[in-house]
């Protein structure tokens, strides 16, 4: 069966040929923009194809810097605030404009945000005051990261929390004695927080005895809560949501890495200053573990 030149022109995925012609490009530098996971394209069977509403979306990206987009995915690590923020937008919202958060880790979280299959990555990874040395260390794994930039949203209050009624005061006795850990999978900023606190105290990992292995920080915190464990790396924020003991170990910075035209949508300066609101500092407040002093600042990540 033969197909009309208007089937081709019509059809929702375009071939690179009908993609260069719609961008204006050679197919060169097309070829170069896929390769590259700069543009959205896919493989099959050895040949690209290119969305075509994927390709409006990444030209009005381009052209605005995001201003007029009606989308923000954010993935990544897991905040109470955060969480907070992003469904205090929701009635705010309504149907105009959708905003989502689902918490991955902070390496998954990069992952797919160098895939662009999210916006925004909160990320978290080592002691506040080193943080953008690793921070920056981080991104640079991603061929992406010239076109990153970090924006800092709070520095928060790392540790362990406890199941209720645990009175243990010390990180050494946990990994010591034979204490249930829901442990973060590998890849987490608050698993990878952990490890370097029972090494500068002579403990591996492997000294912890794990039944458990929670993908968020709520789900570490819920565990807990049940009674199903007794530990669990996290934030004094976590653990207070869910009315837990905790431990700290220290400060930590806690920044979202994105695409340097995201700044620029309106949705994420909406973001910003709902997260800086008086009563998101309230609940901050209430929760513990937070300084939003930093809130907003831009960090190098080179």
């Amino acid at each position: 069966m033969r197909h009309s030149p208007s089937d081709a022109a019509d059809s929702p995925n375009l071939t690179a040929r009908q993609a260069a012609t719609y961008l204006h490009l050679n197919e060169k530098k097309l070829y170069e923009l896929a390769n590259a996971r700069e543009i959205p394209a896919v493989r099959i069977g050895g040949k690209w194809l290119f969305p075509r509403a994927l390709l409006e979306d990444w030209l009005r990206e381009q052209a605005h810097g995001g201003a007029l987009t009606d989308r923000l995915l954010i993935t990544g690590s897991d905040d109470p605030l955060l969480a907070a923020v992003v469904t205090s937008l929701v009635p705010q919202l309504g149907g105009d404009a959708y905003v989502a958060y689902s918490p991955t880790g902070t390496l998954p979280g990069l992952e797919l945000l160098a895939r662009r299959r999210a916006n925004i990555c909160a990320l978290h990874w080592g002691g506040v005051d080193t943080s953008v040395a690793q921070h920056g260390m981080l991104l640079r794994r991603f061929s992406q990261h010239p076109q990153w930039t970090l924006v800092r949203l709070a520095h928060r209050e790392q540790g362990v929390m406890l199941r209720r009624d645990l009175a243990i005061d010390s990180l050494e006795t946990l990994a010591a004695f034979d204490y249930r850990w829901a442990m973060r999978q590998a890849g987490a900023g608050s698993r990878h927080f952990l490890e370097s606190a029972l090494a500068s105290r002579g403990f591996r990992p492997d000294d912890c005895s794990v039944v458990a292995e929670a993908h968020t920080e709520r789900e570490a915190a819920g565990l807990l809560a049940r009674e199903e464990a007794d530990c669990a790396p996290g934030t004094r924020a976590a653990a207070a949501e869910f009315g837990l003991g905790f431990i700290n170990l220290g400060w930590e910075a806690f920044d979202l890495a994105m695409p340097r035209e995201i700044i620029f949508r309106k949705l994420f300066q909406l973001l910003l200053q709902r997260y800086g609101s008086a009563e998101m500092r309230q609940f901050a407040n209430r929760l513990g573990g937070y300084d939003l002093g930093p809130l907003g600042r831009i960090e190098a990540n080179d």
